[in-house]
Protein backbone atom coordinates (compact mmCIF):
# COMPACT_ATOMS: atom_id res chain seq x y z
CA UNK A 1 0.00 0.00 0.00
CA UNK A 2 1.51 2.91 -1.10
CA UNK A 3 2.16 5.65 1.97
CA UNK A 4 -0.22 8.41 0.96
CA UNK A 5 -2.67 5.94 1.10
CA UNK A 6 -1.87 5.89 5.21
CA UNK A 7 -1.76 9.78 5.39
CA UNK A 8 -5.64 9.62 4.71
CA UNK A 9 -6.58 6.97 7.64
CA UNK A 10 -7.82 9.58 9.92
CA UNK A 11 -10.92 10.03 7.60
CA UNK A 12 -10.75 6.86 6.14
CA UNK A 13 -11.19 4.90 9.58
CA UNK A 14 -14.13 6.41 11.12
CA UNK A 15 -15.83 6.25 7.45
CA UNK A 16 -15.39 2.47 6.98
CA UNK A 17 -17.12 2.81 10.22
CA UNK A 18 -20.09 4.20 8.85
CA UNK A 19 -19.95 2.19 5.92
CA UNK A 20 -19.45 -0.91 7.84
CA UNK A 21 -22.57 -0.51 10.07
CA UNK A 22 -24.71 0.49 6.79
CA UNK A 23 -23.55 -2.82 5.09
CA UNK A 24 -24.45 -5.09 7.53
CA UNK A 25 -27.63 -4.99 7.10
CA UNK A 26 -27.85 -5.15 3.65
CA UNK A 27 -25.71 -7.83 3.14
CA UNK A 28 -28.09 -10.09 5.52
CA UNK A 29 -30.95 -8.34 3.69
CA UNK A 30 -30.19 -8.84 0.07
CA UNK A 31 -29.31 -12.92 0.96
CA UNK A 32 -32.50 -12.54 2.34
CA UNK A 33 -34.11 -11.72 -0.76
CA UNK A 34 -32.29 -13.71 -3.39
CA UNK A 35 -33.38 -16.94 -1.12
CA UNK A 36 -29.28 -17.53 -0.47
CA UNK A 37 -28.11 -18.13 2.84
CA UNK A 38 -27.52 -15.38 5.47
CA UNK A 39 -24.00 -15.90 5.50
CA UNK A 40 -23.36 -15.83 1.74
CA UNK A 41 -24.10 -12.03 2.01
CA UNK A 42 -21.87 -11.11 4.52
CA UNK A 43 -19.05 -13.31 2.51
CA UNK A 44 -19.86 -11.25 -0.36
CA UNK A 45 -19.24 -8.09 1.98
CA UNK A 46 -15.72 -9.28 3.25
CA UNK A 47 -14.80 -9.72 -0.25
CA UNK A 48 -16.19 -6.82 -1.86
CA UNK A 49 -14.33 -4.85 0.79
CA UNK A 50 -11.00 -6.16 0.94
CA UNK A 51 -10.05 -8.44 -2.04
CA UNK A 52 -12.01 -5.68 -4.90
CA UNK A 53 -10.79 -2.68 -2.82
CA UNK A 54 -7.30 -3.74 -2.87
CA UNK A 55 -7.68 -4.21 -6.29
CA UNK A 56 -9.66 -1.44 -7.72
CA UNK A 57 -8.49 2.12 -8.35
CA UNK A 58 -11.63 3.47 -7.18
CA UNK A 59 -11.04 5.41 -4.50
CA UNK A 60 -14.38 5.98 -3.06
CA UNK A 61 -16.56 2.84 -4.36
CA UNK A 62 -17.40 0.17 -2.49
CA UNK A 63 -18.69 -2.98 -3.57
CA UNK A 64 -20.81 -5.89 -2.36
CA UNK A 65 -23.90 -7.85 -2.88
CA UNK A 66 -26.07 -5.61 -4.84
CA UNK A 67 -30.25 -5.19 -4.63
CA UNK A 68 -30.26 -5.17 -8.22
CA UNK A 69 -29.40 -8.54 -8.44
CA UNK A 70 -31.72 -9.96 -6.13
CA UNK A 71 -34.20 -10.80 -9.08
CA UNK A 72 -31.67 -12.95 -10.45
CA UNK A 73 -30.16 -14.65 -7.87
CA UNK A 74 -33.60 -15.62 -6.69
CA UNK A 75 -34.53 -17.56 -10.13
CA UNK A 76 -31.25 -18.55 -10.67
CA UNK A 77 -30.84 -20.52 -7.72
CA UNK A 78 -34.39 -22.22 -8.20
CA UNK A 79 -33.35 -22.95 -11.98
CA UNK A 80 -30.08 -24.58 -11.18
CA UNK A 81 -31.48 -26.47 -8.19
CA UNK A 82 -28.97 -25.79 -5.60
CA UNK A 83 -26.68 -23.05 -4.05
CA UNK A 84 -23.11 -25.06 -5.04
CA UNK A 85 -24.48 -24.87 -8.16
CA UNK A 86 -25.13 -21.47 -8.79
CA UNK A 87 -21.75 -20.72 -6.69
CA UNK A 88 -20.60 -22.19 -10.03
CA UNK A 89 -22.24 -19.36 -12.16
CA UNK A 90 -20.77 -16.81 -9.70
CA UNK A 91 -17.27 -18.00 -10.25
CA UNK A 92 -17.82 -18.13 -13.81
CA UNK A 93 -19.26 -14.83 -14.43
CA UNK A 94 -15.93 -13.23 -12.82
CA UNK A 95 -14.06 -15.12 -14.76
CA UNK A 96 -15.78 -13.33 -17.98
CA UNK A 97 -15.85 -9.69 -16.14
CA UNK A 98 -11.95 -10.30 -16.21
CA UNK A 99 -11.92 -11.10 -19.64
CA UNK A 100 -14.23 -8.04 -20.36
CA UNK A 101 -11.55 -5.81 -19.12
CA UNK A 102 -8.70 -7.42 -20.78
CA UNK A 103 -10.85 -6.44 -24.08
CA UNK A 104 -11.22 -3.06 -22.66
CA UNK A 105 -14.98 -3.42 -22.52
CA UNK A 106 -15.26 -0.80 -19.52
CA UNK A 107 -15.46 1.96 -22.78
CA UNK A 108 -19.08 1.38 -22.47
CA UNK A 109 -19.96 3.88 -19.55
CA UNK A 110 -18.17 7.02 -21.82
CA UNK A 111 -21.90 7.12 -23.44
CA UNK A 112 -23.59 7.29 -20.44
CA UNK A 113 -24.28 11.26 -20.59
CA UNK A 114 -23.45 13.46 -17.48
CA UNK A 115 -27.56 14.26 -16.95
CA UNK A 116 -28.33 10.99 -16.83
CA UNK A 117 -25.87 9.92 -14.34
CA UNK A 118 -27.24 13.05 -11.95
CA UNK A 119 -30.62 11.43 -12.95
CA UNK A 120 -29.35 7.32 -11.63
CA UNK A 121 -28.09 9.56 -8.53
CA UNK A 122 -31.01 12.00 -7.09
CA UNK A 123 -33.57 8.81 -7.83
CA UNK A 124 -31.23 6.90 -5.29
CA UNK A 125 -31.51 9.14 -3.34
CA UNK A 126 -35.17 9.25 -3.50
CA UNK A 127 -35.74 5.53 -3.13
CA UNK A 128 -33.61 5.31 -0.33
CA UNK A 129 -35.27 7.79 1.37
CA UNK A 130 -38.78 6.28 0.45
CA UNK A 131 -37.67 2.73 1.20
CA UNK A 132 -36.20 3.70 4.70
CA UNK A 133 -39.14 5.22 5.77
CA UNK A 134 -41.05 2.03 6.75
CA UNK A 135 -37.93 1.06 8.79
CA UNK A 136 -37.80 4.30 10.86
CA UNK A 137 -41.15 3.85 12.05
CA UNK A 138 -40.42 0.05 12.54
CA UNK A 139 -42.51 -1.59 10.17
CA UNK A 140 -39.11 -4.35 8.81
CA UNK A 141 -41.39 -6.65 6.48
CA UNK A 142 -39.00 -5.60 3.66
CA UNK A 143 -35.40 -6.51 3.43
CA UNK A 144 -32.78 -4.07 3.84
CA UNK A 145 -31.51 -2.77 0.31
CA UNK A 146 -34.49 -3.58 -1.21
CA UNK A 147 -34.08 -0.67 -4.50
CA UNK A 148 -37.39 -1.60 -6.89
CA UNK A 149 -40.64 -0.36 -7.26
CA UNK A 150 -42.37 -3.56 -6.85
CA UNK A 151 -41.66 -5.01 -3.62
CA UNK A 152 -41.45 -8.84 -2.57
CA UNK A 153 -44.38 -8.03 0.31
CA UNK A 154 -46.84 -7.60 -2.42
CA UNK A 155 -46.41 -3.72 -1.73
CA UNK A 156 -44.36 -1.18 -4.16
CA UNK A 157 -42.27 1.54 -2.90
CA UNK A 158 -45.63 4.09 -2.54
CA UNK A 159 -48.32 1.74 -1.28
CA UNK A 160 -45.41 0.49 1.57
CA UNK A 161 -45.79 3.93 2.84
CA UNK A 162 -49.01 3.24 4.19
CA UNK A 163 -48.53 0.40 6.06
CA UNK A 164 -46.17 1.88 9.03
CA UNK A 165 -49.27 4.57 9.72
CA UNK A 166 -51.25 1.19 11.63
CA UNK A 167 -47.89 -0.60 12.62
CA UNK A 168 -45.88 2.02 13.80
CA UNK A 169 -43.43 0.76 17.12
CA UNK A 170 -42.60 3.83 19.68
CA UNK A 171 -39.61 2.03 20.48
CA UNK A 172 -38.13 2.07 16.96
CA UNK A 173 -39.64 5.43 15.81
CA UNK A 174 -37.75 7.42 18.98
CA UNK A 175 -34.63 5.66 18.46
CA UNK A 176 -35.07 7.19 14.73
CA UNK A 177 -36.08 10.71 15.47
CA UNK A 178 -33.22 10.80 18.37
CA UNK A 179 -30.49 9.20 15.60
CA UNK A 180 -31.76 11.38 13.46
CA UNK A 181 -31.10 14.19 15.56
CA UNK A 182 -27.63 13.30 16.49
CA UNK A 183 -26.55 12.93 12.72
CA UNK A 184 -27.78 16.09 11.67
CA UNK A 185 -26.30 17.80 14.90
CA UNK A 186 -22.87 16.39 14.19
CA UNK A 187 -22.60 17.57 11.30
CA UNK A 188 -22.73 21.57 13.15
CA UNK A 189 -19.08 23.55 13.69
CA UNK A 190 -20.57 23.58 17.53
CA UNK A 191 -19.86 19.42 17.28
CA UNK A 192 -16.53 19.83 15.69
CA UNK A 193 -14.62 18.41 18.67
CA UNK A 194 -16.65 15.18 18.75
CA UNK A 195 -16.15 14.49 14.96
CA UNK A 196 -13.09 11.98 15.64
CA UNK A 197 -16.01 9.76 16.23
CA UNK A 198 -18.16 9.06 13.60
CA UNK A 199 -22.04 11.01 13.70
CA UNK A 200 -23.13 6.95 12.64
CA UNK A 201 -21.20 5.66 15.57
CA UNK A 202 -22.21 7.75 17.90
CA UNK A 203 -26.35 6.96 17.07
CA UNK A 204 -25.44 2.87 16.96
CA UNK A 205 -23.86 3.10 20.34
CA UNK A 206 -26.59 5.97 21.88
CA UNK A 207 -29.36 3.10 20.12
CA UNK A 208 -28.01 0.16 21.65
CA UNK A 209 -27.86 1.86 25.34
CA UNK A 210 -31.43 3.39 25.12
CA UNK A 211 -32.69 0.11 23.85
CA UNK A 212 -31.16 -1.38 27.05
CA UNK A 213 -32.92 1.20 28.77
CA UNK A 214 -35.95 0.40 27.14
CA UNK A 215 -35.98 -3.38 28.02
CA UNK A 216 -35.20 -2.69 31.74
CA UNK A 217 -37.66 0.27 32.31
CA UNK A 218 -39.98 0.47 29.82
CA UNK A 219 -40.60 -3.07 28.33
CA UNK A 220 -43.21 -1.85 25.73
CA UNK A 221 -40.79 0.70 24.03
CA UNK A 222 -38.33 -2.21 23.73
CA UNK A 223 -37.10 -3.50 20.34
CA UNK A 224 -36.37 -6.87 19.59
CA UNK A 225 -36.40 -9.99 16.87
CA UNK A 226 -36.82 -8.43 13.23
CA UNK A 227 -36.33 -4.81 14.42
CA UNK A 228 -32.55 -5.64 15.15
CA UNK A 229 -29.39 -6.27 12.77
CA UNK A 230 -29.53 -10.31 12.55
CA UNK A 231 -26.23 -12.05 11.90
CA UNK A 232 -25.57 -15.50 11.86
CA UNK A 233 -24.30 -16.62 15.25
CA UNK A 234 -21.12 -19.03 15.78
CA UNK A 235 -20.78 -20.53 18.78
CA UNK A 236 -16.69 -21.75 17.59
CA UNK A 237 -14.36 -21.73 15.19
CA UNK A 238 -15.57 -24.39 13.79
CA UNK A 239 -19.12 -23.79 13.33
CA UNK A 240 -17.83 -20.25 11.75
CA UNK A 241 -16.40 -22.69 8.82
CA UNK A 242 -19.44 -24.55 8.82
CA UNK A 243 -21.04 -21.50 7.64
CA UNK A 244 -18.84 -21.66 4.10
CA UNK A 245 -20.24 -23.51 1.03
CA UNK A 246 -18.34 -24.01 -1.93
CA UNK A 247 -19.31 -24.80 -5.67
CA UNK A 248 -20.02 -27.84 -7.41
CA UNK A 249 -17.97 -27.70 -10.41
CA UNK A 250 -19.31 -31.44 -11.75
CA UNK A 251 -22.33 -29.74 -12.59
CA UNK A 252 -21.54 -27.46 -15.39
CA UNK A 253 -24.22 -27.53 -17.70
CA UNK A 254 -26.00 -24.72 -20.18
CA UNK A 255 -28.25 -23.61 -17.82
CA UNK A 256 -24.90 -22.86 -15.35
CA UNK A 257 -23.11 -20.68 -18.44
CA UNK A 258 -26.49 -18.74 -19.09
CA UNK A 259 -26.76 -17.80 -15.89
CA UNK A 260 -23.10 -16.56 -15.65
CA UNK A 261 -23.24 -14.46 -18.70
CA UNK A 262 -26.57 -12.88 -17.33
CA UNK A 263 -24.84 -12.14 -13.94
CA UNK A 264 -21.52 -10.97 -15.80
CA UNK A 265 -23.28 -8.48 -18.07
CA UNK A 266 -25.81 -6.96 -15.20
CA UNK A 267 -23.50 -6.83 -12.66
CA UNK A 268 -21.05 -5.04 -14.83
CA UNK A 269 -23.22 -2.38 -16.21
CA UNK A 270 -24.05 -1.48 -12.68
CA UNK A 271 -20.76 -1.59 -11.28
CA UNK A 272 -19.79 1.00 -14.19
CA UNK A 273 -22.38 2.99 -13.83
CA UNK A 274 -21.85 3.19 -10.23
CA UNK A 275 -18.11 3.90 -10.86
CA UNK A 276 -19.25 6.84 -13.19
CA UNK A 277 -21.43 8.36 -10.96
CA UNK A 278 -19.04 7.98 -7.84
CA UNK A 279 -16.28 9.66 -10.56
CA UNK A 280 -18.68 12.83 -10.62
CA UNK A 281 -19.41 13.30 -6.89
CA UNK A 282 -15.44 12.70 -5.49
CA UNK A 283 -14.60 16.10 -4.45
CA UNK A 284 -10.99 15.85 -5.75
CA UNK A 285 -12.43 14.35 -9.22
CA UNK A 286 -10.38 11.08 -9.67
CA UNK A 287 -10.77 9.25 -12.17
CA UNK A 288 -11.49 5.58 -12.16
CA UNK A 289 -10.05 3.30 -14.49
CA UNK A 290 -12.83 1.21 -15.81
CA UNK A 291 -11.06 -1.92 -17.48
CA UNK A 292 -9.09 -2.24 -14.12
CA UNK A 293 -12.59 -2.13 -12.23
CA UNK A 294 -13.98 -4.73 -14.46
CA UNK A 295 -10.70 -7.07 -14.12
CA UNK A 296 -11.33 -6.37 -9.66
CA UNK A 297 -14.94 -7.05 -10.03
CA UNK A 298 -14.07 -10.20 -12.16
CA UNK A 299 -11.37 -11.41 -9.20
CA UNK A 300 -14.20 -10.44 -6.65
CA UNK A 301 -16.78 -12.68 -7.72
CA UNK A 302 -14.45 -15.67 -8.33
CA UNK A 303 -13.33 -14.99 -5.14
CA UNK A 304 -16.75 -14.77 -3.64
CA UNK A 305 -18.02 -17.75 -5.84
CA UNK A 306 -15.26 -19.88 -4.96
CA UNK A 307 -16.12 -19.36 -1.16
CA UNK A 308 -19.61 -18.85 -0.73
CA UNK A 309 -20.49 -15.63 -1.26
CA UNK A 310 -23.43 -13.70 -3.40
CA UNK A 311 -22.58 -11.72 -6.63
CA UNK A 312 -20.55 -8.48 -6.55
CA UNK A 313 -20.89 -5.30 -7.96
CA UNK A 314 -20.08 -1.59 -7.34
CA UNK A 315 -22.93 -0.28 -5.32
CA UNK A 316 -24.19 3.66 -4.85
CA UNK A 317 -25.49 3.03 -1.44
CA UNK A 318 -22.76 2.20 0.22
CA UNK A 319 -20.49 4.54 -2.01
CA UNK A 320 -22.48 7.42 -0.95
CA UNK A 321 -22.62 7.35 2.76
CA UNK A 322 -18.83 6.15 2.64
CA UNK A 323 -18.44 9.43 0.23
CA UNK A 324 -20.70 11.38 2.65
CA UNK A 325 -18.96 9.86 5.83
CA UNK A 326 -15.31 11.98 4.76
CA UNK A 327 -13.47 9.47 2.79
CA UNK A 328 -10.41 9.72 1.58
CA UNK A 329 -9.08 7.01 -0.25
CA UNK A 330 -10.03 3.09 -0.79
CA UNK A 331 -8.86 2.15 2.32
CA UNK A 332 -12.08 3.00 4.04
CA UNK A 333 -13.72 -0.09 1.93
CA UNK A 334 -10.93 -1.88 2.67
CA UNK A 335 -11.52 -1.55 6.45
CA UNK A 336 -15.11 -2.27 6.27
CA UNK A 337 -14.38 -5.54 4.57
CA UNK A 338 -12.26 -6.26 7.65
CA UNK A 339 -14.61 -4.83 10.02
CA UNK A 340 -17.32 -7.40 8.32
CA UNK A 341 -14.73 -10.23 8.98
CA UNK A 342 -13.91 -9.22 12.54
CA UNK A 343 -16.99 -8.51 13.94
CA UNK A 344 -18.98 -11.63 12.53
CA UNK A 345 -15.89 -13.65 13.66
CA UNK A 346 -15.91 -12.53 17.43
CA UNK A 347 -18.56 -10.34 18.36
CA UNK A 348 -21.74 -11.18 16.05
CA UNK A 349 -23.84 -11.00 19.39
CA UNK A 350 -23.28 -7.03 19.53
CA UNK A 351 -24.50 -6.31 15.94
CA UNK A 352 -27.03 -7.82 16.64
CA UNK A 353 -27.90 -5.32 19.62
CA UNK A 354 -28.10 -2.40 16.87
CA UNK A 355 -32.05 -1.09 16.12
CA UNK A 356 -32.64 -0.98 12.64
CA UNK A 357 -33.90 2.13 13.14
CA UNK A 358 -30.58 3.77 14.05
CA UNK A 359 -29.26 2.56 10.49
CA UNK A 360 -32.41 3.80 8.94
CA UNK A 361 -31.40 7.08 9.97
CA UNK A 362 -28.16 7.00 8.73
CA UNK A 363 -29.48 6.15 5.75
CA UNK A 364 -32.52 8.86 5.50
CA UNK A 365 -29.37 11.21 6.02
CA UNK A 366 -27.81 9.79 2.72
CA UNK A 367 -30.20 9.89 0.56
CA UNK A 368 -31.26 13.70 1.58
CA UNK A 369 -28.20 14.49 0.12
CA UNK A 370 -28.25 12.71 -3.34
CA UNK A 371 -31.60 14.31 -3.58
CA UNK A 372 -31.28 17.75 -3.15
CA UNK A 373 -33.68 20.07 -4.23
CA UNK A 374 -29.95 22.47 -5.25
CA UNK A 375 -29.32 19.15 -8.14
CA UNK A 376 -33.10 19.48 -9.43
CA UNK A 377 -32.32 23.29 -9.51
CA UNK A 378 -29.01 23.15 -11.20
CA UNK A 379 -30.69 21.25 -13.88
CA UNK A 380 -33.74 23.04 -14.34
CA UNK A 381 -30.78 26.17 -15.04
CA UNK A 382 -28.87 24.23 -17.37
CA UNK A 383 -32.03 23.82 -20.51
CA UNK A 384 -34.53 21.93 -20.71
CA UNK A 385 -32.08 19.06 -23.38
CA UNK A 386 -30.90 18.49 -19.87
CA UNK A 387 -33.47 18.14 -17.32
CA UNK A 388 -36.07 16.47 -19.35
CA UNK A 389 -33.13 13.89 -19.75
CA UNK A 390 -32.96 14.19 -16.20
CA UNK A 391 -36.40 14.13 -15.00
CA UNK A 392 -37.39 10.97 -17.10
CA UNK A 393 -34.26 8.82 -15.24
CA UNK A 394 -35.53 10.10 -11.61
CA UNK A 395 -38.58 8.62 -12.58
CA UNK A 396 -38.18 6.20 -14.31
CA UNK A 397 -35.46 4.22 -11.85
CA UNK A 398 -38.10 5.51 -9.01
CA UNK A 399 -40.62 3.31 -10.97
CA UNK A 400 -38.96 0.37 -12.28
CA UNK A 401 -35.35 -0.56 -11.43
CA UNK A 402 -31.79 0.87 -11.71
CA UNK A 403 -31.10 -0.87 -15.31
CA UNK A 404 -34.76 0.30 -17.15
CA UNK A 405 -34.25 3.48 -15.46
CA UNK A 406 -30.81 4.19 -17.04
CA UNK A 407 -31.77 2.96 -20.16
CA UNK A 408 -35.13 5.16 -20.52
CA UNK A 409 -32.80 7.92 -19.25
CA UNK A 410 -30.53 7.69 -22.23
CA UNK A 411 -32.93 6.56 -24.71
CA UNK A 412 -34.35 10.41 -23.57
CA UNK A 413 -30.89 11.97 -24.23
CA UNK A 414 -30.73 10.43 -27.92
CA UNK A 415 -34.16 12.35 -28.46
CA UNK A 416 -33.56 15.04 -27.27
CA UNK A 417 -30.41 15.10 -29.16
CA UNK A 418 -32.24 14.57 -32.11
CA UNK A 419 -34.93 16.60 -31.15
CA UNK A 420 -32.26 19.75 -30.69
CA UNK A 421 -30.36 18.91 -34.22
CA UNK A 422 -33.89 19.78 -35.51
CA UNK A 423 -34.49 22.63 -33.91
CA UNK A 424 -31.40 24.24 -34.91
CA UNK A 425 -32.81 24.11 -38.91
CA UNK A 426 -32.89 27.21 -40.38
CA UNK A 427 -36.37 28.63 -40.60
CA UNK A 428 -38.32 31.77 -42.07
CA UNK A 429 -41.39 32.54 -42.21
CA UNK A 430 -42.39 34.50 -45.90
CA UNK A 431 -44.14 37.16 -44.62
CA UNK A 432 -40.97 38.14 -42.34
CA UNK A 433 -39.04 38.45 -45.39
CA UNK A 434 -38.79 40.99 -48.38
CA UNK A 435 -38.14 39.67 -51.95
CA UNK A 436 -34.98 39.32 -53.32
CA UNK A 437 -32.96 38.70 -49.67
CA UNK A 438 -30.14 37.38 -49.44
CA UNK A 439 -29.78 34.29 -47.30
CA UNK A 440 -26.63 31.97 -46.52
CA UNK A 441 -27.08 28.64 -45.45
CA UNK A 442 -23.23 27.69 -44.07
CA UNK A 443 -23.11 23.91 -43.39
CA UNK A 444 -20.43 22.83 -40.42
CA UNK A 445 -17.44 20.87 -40.61
CA UNK A 446 -19.29 17.24 -40.51
CA UNK A 447 -23.03 16.91 -41.89
CA UNK A 448 -24.39 13.79 -41.26
CA UNK A 449 -27.75 11.88 -41.31
CA UNK A 450 -28.67 13.03 -38.14
CA UNK A 451 -28.67 17.20 -39.83
CA UNK A 452 -31.18 15.98 -43.03
CA UNK A 453 -34.43 16.60 -40.84
CA UNK A 454 -33.06 20.03 -40.01
CA UNK A 455 -31.83 20.90 -43.50
CA UNK A 456 -34.75 19.60 -45.43
CA UNK A 457 -37.10 21.78 -43.13
CA UNK A 458 -35.04 25.07 -43.76
CA UNK A 459 -35.18 24.55 -47.85
CA UNK A 460 -38.56 23.65 -47.44
CA UNK A 461 -39.35 26.96 -45.87
CA UNK A 462 -36.83 29.22 -47.77
CA UNK A 463 -39.32 32.61 -49.35
CA UNK A 464 -39.57 32.82 -52.79
CA UNK A 465 -37.91 35.54 -55.15
CA UNK A 466 -34.68 34.62 -53.14
CA UNK A 467 -30.93 34.47 -53.50
CA UNK A 468 -29.98 31.59 -51.22
CA UNK A 469 -26.64 30.79 -51.04
CA UNK A 470 -25.77 27.12 -49.67
CA UNK A 471 -21.53 27.28 -48.73
CA UNK A 472 -19.66 24.10 -47.82
CA UNK A 473 -16.11 25.91 -47.63
CA UNK A 474 -15.47 24.37 -44.55
CA UNK A 475 -17.22 20.97 -44.60
CA UNK A 476 -15.14 17.98 -44.54
CA UNK A 477 -17.93 15.06 -44.56
CA UNK A 478 -21.14 15.28 -46.10
CA UNK A 479 -23.55 12.35 -45.93
CA UNK A 480 -24.74 11.03 -49.00
CA UNK A 481 -28.46 11.48 -48.18
CA UNK A 482 -28.02 15.42 -47.26
CA UNK A 483 -26.45 15.68 -51.12
CA UNK A 484 -29.43 14.14 -52.85
CA UNK A 485 -31.49 16.86 -50.77
CA UNK A 486 -29.12 19.64 -51.77
CA UNK A 487 -29.18 18.18 -55.63
CA UNK A 488 -33.02 18.03 -55.86
CA UNK A 489 -33.18 21.53 -54.20
CA UNK A 490 -30.89 23.16 -56.40
CA UNK A 491 -32.44 21.07 -59.60
CA UNK A 492 -35.93 21.04 -59.05
CA UNK A 493 -37.55 22.84 -56.00
CA UNK A 494 -35.22 26.46 -56.16
CA UNK A 495 -36.33 26.99 -59.99
CA UNK A 496 -40.49 26.20 -58.81
CA UNK A 497 -39.69 28.84 -56.29
CA UNK A 498 -38.08 31.21 -58.27
CA UNK A 499 -35.02 31.05 -55.91
CA UNK A 500 -31.86 31.51 -57.09
CA UNK A 501 -29.52 29.00 -55.34
CA UNK A 502 -25.97 29.67 -55.29
CA UNK A 503 -23.64 26.50 -54.58
CA UNK A 504 -19.85 27.06 -52.78
CA UNK A 505 -17.32 25.61 -51.83
CA UNK A 506 -18.47 21.87 -52.62
CA UNK A 507 -15.44 19.68 -53.28
CA UNK A 508 -15.18 17.76 -56.37
CA UNK A 509 -16.09 14.02 -54.55
CA UNK A 510 -19.39 15.93 -53.29
CA UNK A 511 -20.27 15.04 -57.59
CA UNK A 512 -21.92 19.15 -57.11
CA UNK A 513 -20.65 21.67 -59.18
CA UNK A 514 -20.12 24.69 -57.17
CA UNK A 515 -23.04 27.29 -59.53
CA UNK A 516 -21.86 30.83 -59.21
CA UNK A 517 -23.24 34.26 -61.44
CA UNK A 518 -22.42 37.63 -61.63
CA UNK A 519 -24.37 39.00 -58.95
CA UNK A 520 -22.97 36.67 -56.35
CA UNK A 521 -19.15 37.28 -57.40
CA UNK A 522 -19.76 40.94 -56.67
CA UNK A 523 -21.34 40.45 -52.77
CA UNK A 524 -19.62 40.92 -50.01
CA UNK A 525 -20.32 38.42 -47.54
CA UNK A 526 -20.20 40.80 -44.43
CA UNK A 527 -22.91 42.95 -45.43
CA UNK A 528 -25.28 39.91 -45.61
CA UNK A 529 -28.55 40.20 -43.50
CA UNK A 530 -29.28 36.72 -43.06
CA UNK A 531 -26.75 34.01 -41.98
CA UNK A 532 -27.01 31.11 -40.37
CA UNK A 533 -24.62 28.17 -39.54
CA UNK A 534 -26.26 24.57 -39.05
CA UNK A 535 -24.26 22.87 -36.28
CA UNK A 536 -23.76 19.33 -36.35
CA UNK A 537 -25.02 17.65 -33.39
CA UNK A 538 -24.46 13.97 -34.17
Amino acid sequence: MKRSAFATLKNDIPSSIVVFLVAVPLCLGIALASGAPFFSGLIAGIVGGIVIGLLSNSQLSVSGPAAGLTAVVLTSITKLGTFEIFLVAVVLAGVIQLLLGFIKAGFISNYIPGNVIKGMLTAIGIIIILKQIPHAFGYDKTYEGQLDFLQSDGNNTLSALIAPLTNIHVGVTIITIISLLILISWEKPFMKKFKVVPGALAVVVVSILLNQLFLAVAPQFAITGDHLVQVPVANSFGEFTNLFIFPDFSKINQDVIVVAFTIAIVASIETLLCIEAVDKLDPQRRNTSNNRELKAQGVGNIVSGLIGGLPITSVIVRSSANLNAGAKSKMSAILHGVLILLCTLFIPGILNMIPLGALAAVLLLTGYKLAKISIFKEMFGNGKYQWVPFMITVVAVVFTDLLTGVALGLAASILALLYGNMKNSYYFHKEDHHEGEIIKIHLSEEVSFLNKASIKRTLDHLPENTTVIIDATETKYIDYDVLELIREFNDLKAPQMNINCILSGFRPKYGIDNSHNVQSEKMDIRKFKNTTRLQNTA
